[in-house]
């Protein structure tokens, strides 16, 4: 999930002023983490009040997620989220609505590392899209990005991710082809193929990063899916990780530790 949290910070000062290059400071001045990490964090915690999530319990998981994810935005409510996300937040809404944005797919990355099968990382991304993401694409994008971890994380090789992602995506593209014209697209089916096209065509993690901000679009999500993919794949540069470290605070870097710690217990 830190890939994700990088991709988020770095991306922060580009999603509504595009850079199509792959040549920029990676850690800008001006960059934050935004609504991305948050409910990146909120998954997370309620991922950690569970030692499982089966098909017995998932809609008892379902009812945390959606008390996590409304402490953790009314906790941080100018982290610029969607306008229908934002009113589903503040208002403590639980009942979904049919959205099929990315934000579905942006959260997701602490499912590909929880998940002891492929089987529950595609159940579990489907439960934690559904509780506001429940539109097909919504869902489609978030389960797409949780297997592309979970194959990654598992020593998968890039031809069989890109096999495996081409079941849900279109990936007849390349990043070159796309660039001169590819613009904000805040849904699922105009982000995740291009996130995980960058994946794909990176050498290493930073260079993952780099390629997807270069594209343009909603850069710091189009950024936090490749990350979250990428880490998976190729791990982080500890001085990249302990720079993204440094932008958050206590309370989120508490629930990024304990998750990280659990990750590498289960998976020993």
């Amino acid at each position: 999930m830190i890939g994700a949290i990088l991709g988020d910070i770095v991306g922060s000062i580009y999603e509504f002023d595009n850079i199509k290059t792959k040549k920029f400071e990676l850690f800008g001045r001006d960059c934050i983490f935004t609504d991305d990490t948050i409910m990146t964090v909120a998954v997370a915690d309620a991922l950690m009040r569970f030692e499982d999530v089966t098909d017995e319990n998932v809609e008892e998981f379902k009812k945390v997620l959606i008390k996590r994810m409304h402490y953790w935005g009314n906790k941080y409510p100018d982290a610029s989220y969607g306008g229908r996300f934002i009113f589903w937040v503040l208002m403590r809404r639980t009942e979904p609505y049919n959205s099929l944005g990315n934000g579905s797919a942006m959260r997701v990355s602490p499912v590909g590392w929880y998940a002891k099968s492929v089987e529950q990382a595609r159940m579990l991304a489907k439960a934690t899209a559904e509780v506001t993401h429940n539109h097909p694409e919504g869902i489609k994008g978030a389960v797409a990005t949780a297997e592309a971890i979970f194959w990654a994380r598992n020593r998968a090789g890039m031809p069989q991710i890109k096999k495996e992602m081409e079941r849900y995506y279109s990936l007849n593209f390349t990043l070159d082809e796309i660039r001169p014209t590819y613009d904000f697209d805040a849904t699922c089916q105009g982000t995740v193929p291009q996130a995980i096209q960058a994946f794909l065509e990176s050498k290493d993690f930073e260079d993952a990063i780099r390629n997807a901000i270069s594209v343009g679009g909603d850069s710091d999500t189009l950024a936090a899916i490749t990350g979250s993919v990428a880490e998976a794949y190729f791990g982080i540069p500890e001085d990249l990780k302990e720079t993204a470290l440094s932008y958050l605070d206590d309370e989120i870097l508490d629930v990024v530790e304990r998750f990280t710690e659990k990750v590498l217990r289960s998976n020993d």
